[in-house]
């Protein structure tokens, strides 16, 4: 029988995998989005970005998947892959920072950043 501190601990687990996996899709989309508007053929600095933003969204698709399996995985296999997405989006915030058009592209960023942190925060 499952006590109530470990049914509530299961809940927030539940919760907050959830909340980093959707916020990893909303980043993937508007990353994937994002790269798609870059002139491929641009300068460097635009190049850049659009190699980060298709990494980001391909880092981002791949976590949420991670995270929407049912099956248990081992918890240090999904807080590096968890990590890993944050200091993705973190990095691919900055990039977009200050670049007109980028601006949505980087709040989701941060905004799933900031979920892979709550998460791996309640990981302990």
């Amino acid at each position: 029988m499952t006590t109530p501190t470990s049914q509530q601990q299961l809940y927030r687990f539940l919760e907050d995998r959830f909340t980093c996996a959707q916020a990893c899709t909303e980043c993937a989309r508007a990353c994937a989005v994002r790269a798609s508007l870059v002139d491929p053929g641009g300068t460097e600095g635009q190049e850049h970005m659009r190699r980060l933003g298709i990494m980001c969204a391909e880092v981002c698709d791949t976590t949420c998947r991670v995270l929407s399996e049912e099956n248990r995985q081992d918890e240090e296999g999904m807080r590096v892959r968890v990590d890993g997405c944050r200091s993705v989006c973190l990095e691919c915030a900055r990039a977009f920072d200050g670049h007109p058009g980028s601006e949505a592209a980087a709040d989701a960023c941060r905004a799933c950043a900031d979920a892979c942190a709550a998460f791996l925060e309640m990981l302990g």
